[in-house]
């Protein structure tokens, strides 16, 4: 799932490359993503994008006063091109869900907004504000928002007996950070996943501060400027637990363990993050804390 960096990076990308041109056509090829109804998605068409902005993992395309966002969940991708085609898509087919073509002063290009495997939850909404759409309005603070700091993420944990990963992942507790940057903050804090939020003391939260924005910042400035065809590649290489069980921690070389849940998995490092100790998995026993 694209999270907070590769996001943004995508934002900045298609603003850069969708900013003064013309939206000329739109095609909805799965109607089941598209989840308004007013405006119709075609009072898009012939209008002008004025910006491209990220609210959290949300990517809204302005064209002054009827906004096209889209959330690209889990398996969802976008596919960039300065060559597109006129041909007409069929319904239901294919990775597909919406194809729009763009025309500018130097060319046309165009995106298609692409979905892997069965489980469909890519969403695109046509509206006259992103805050129209319940998942923005909700959000939390992003992080890299001036009003975010360490007082205020130390509010946020003190008020909160739900574990530390799964508040990290909480859009509406803080906007933008998902499974795998959660994975990877928590190790370079040194802080086990299944730590009680509010049970952290005020150095470990100034520790888990810092970790928010040395690993998103690092993950953002290795994002900018890279096409949306190289960023999941960009994402995976500078993973040092997510996706990594098995391998040696590149910390302290211990074996990168993994809990499994029934849609999703966690992994962490024993020795920098729960004193050796392995957590169990929920399919087996029970947490160990």
């Amino acid at each position: 799932m694209p999270e907070l960096p590769e996001v943004a990076g995508l934002a900045e990308f298609l603003d850069e490359h969708l900013r003064g041109t013309s939206l000329t056509k739109i095609q909805i090829v799965s109607f089941a993503v598209l989840k308004t109804a007013d405006p119709p998605f075609n009072a898009l068409e012939g209008r002008t994008v004025t910006g491209v902005r990220r609210f959290g993992k949300f990517v809204s395309i302005d064209t002054g006063g009827i906004s096209l966002v889209f959330h690209l969940a889990r398996a969802g991708w976008v596919r960039f091109t300065d060559s597109p085609t006129d041909a007409q898509l069929r319904m239901g087919k294919g990775h597909i869900a919406a194809r729009f073509a763009f025309t500018g002063s130097d060319g046309p290009r165009g995106i298609d907004l692409t979905e892997a495997g069965t489980k469909k939850s890519l969403a695109v909404y046509v509206v006259r504000d992103p805050q129209d759409v319940a998942g923005i309005a909700t959000l939390g603070p992003d992080p890299f928002t001036e009003a975010f700091d360490a007082d205020m993420l130390a509010e946020i944990l003190a008020g909160s007996s739900q574990q530390i990963k799964g508040l990290l992942r909480s859009q509406s507790v803080i906007a933008g950070i998902g499974n795998a940057y959660s994975d990877e903050i928590l190790h370079a804090a040194r802080i086990s996943p299944f730590a009680t939020a509010k049970s952290l003391d005020r150095e470990s939260v100034q520790v888990l501060y810092d970790s928010i924005h040395s690993v998103l910042g690092t993950a953002l400035a290795e994002a900018r400027g890279k096409p949306p065809k190289d960023l999941k590649d960009v994402k995976r290489s500078h993973m040092r637990v997510h996706a990594r069980t098995g391998e040696p921690c590149p910390v302290c070389g211990d074996t990168v363990r993994e809990v499994s849940f029934a849609d999703t998995a966690l992994q962490y490092c024993p020795t920098c993050q729960t004193k050796g100790k392995i957590l169990a998995d929920r399919r087996t026993s029970k947490f160990l804390k």
